[in-house]
């Protein structure tokens, strides 16, 4: 609330140099506000009694984007990277999908790990199984099993979360 939203009876008035101005009237404390060409912005209202501060409201805005904005820098957004990989692989094959897997876990990324069972493939889901396992061998020096092998429809897959250096 700012200016003359604000209709309490009495406020606690911090004043454009951050010293304290006591407790006042609220018009008063529009008045003062009035006298120093700003804003008389209501900063704690769930206090006894509310607590208003004598500012440039725009500039108050700002500080307060600017602030958000450096808190979502800095903040680590982890995505889910997928390796899809099928039940009868070639060895070549099943390495250079390994490796792209290392990568995604050395990037930070958690990896999930599928193996995609097509027509009658499903029926020796055991093959499937066995190379999720020696996919999570290989994987072990960079990253550990987040969620253990678990079979979804025609999928199996789990997932992998990087190993903290």
């Amino acid at each position: 609330m700012i200016n003359e939203e604000i209709k309490d009876a009495e406020v606690r008035l911090i004043g454009p140099d951050g010293e304290q101005l006591g407790v006042v009237s609220g018009k008063e404390a529009q008045i003062i506000a009035a006298e120093h060409n700003l804003d008389l912005v209501k900063i704690a209202p769930q206090a006894k009694p509310p607590v208003c501060k004598v500012i440039d409201y725009g500039k108050y805005k700002f500080e307060l984007a600017k602030r958000d904005k450096e808190a979502k820098k800095k903040q680590k957004v982890i995505d889910i990277k997928e390796v899809r990989l099928s039940p009868n692989i070639d060895e070549h094959d099943f390495m250079t999908k390994i490796n792209q897997g290392i990568k995604f876990l050395k990037n930070g990324d958690k990896v999930k790990v599928s193996v995609r069972f097509r027509g009658r493939e499903i029926t020796h889901s055991s093959i499937g199984k066995d190379l999720l396992n020696r996919v999570k061998e290989e994987m072990a020096e960079f990253g550990a099993v987040d969620k253990d092998i678990k079979l979804e429809g025609r999928n199996m897959a789990m997932f992998i979360t990087p190993k903290k250096n």
